[in-house]
């Protein structure tokens, strides 16, 4: 039998859904066969990039994709959601698992200088860690 697949889906793909998919792969990448994606794909934002080097994460091999590279193509044992507009928008497809939702602040929308920004892009990293690292734990 295979690893589970896991989908992290957002918005954009460009920071949330990145992050989480960096931090599942490292604290579980030999139980599951991580993925993101976004409903309206845009290219990562350079302070996700920057964010996760500062903790040792190479994000240079990370592409932002649609939802539809996926759809119908493989099964997902979990689909998780990590804003509440993809958890409304998501739709219904087969092959779909247990679907999570984890509403995390989009740091891209952050309004503030360019301190405050990065200050929101490493609360939220912050946070998606404690999240995933909770999962990963109470999975055992």
């Amino acid at each position: 039998m295979g690893l589970i697949r896991v989908l992290f889906l957002c918005t954009g793909n460009s920071a949330r859904s990145q992050m989480a998919e960096a931090f599942l792969r490292k604290y579980a990448g030999d139980r599951f066969e991580v993925y993101s994606a976004g409903l309206e794909p845009q290219e990562i934002h350079p302070l996700t990039i920057q964010v996760m080097e500062e903790i040792g994460f190479d994000m240079s091999q990370h592409t932002s994709k649609p939802l539809s590279q996926f759809l119908g193509r493989l099964h997902f044992g979990y689909i998780i959601t990590v804003c509440s507009r993809a958890a409304e928008k998501c739709p219904i497809f087969p092959g779909m698992g247990t679907r999570l939702s984890r509403p995390f602040d989009d740091p891209a929308s952050y309004e503030g200088t360019p301190g405050e920004k990065l200050d929101k892009f490493r609360e939220v990293r912050d946070a998606i860690n404690r999240k995933i690292i909770n999962w990963v734990d109470n999975l055992v």
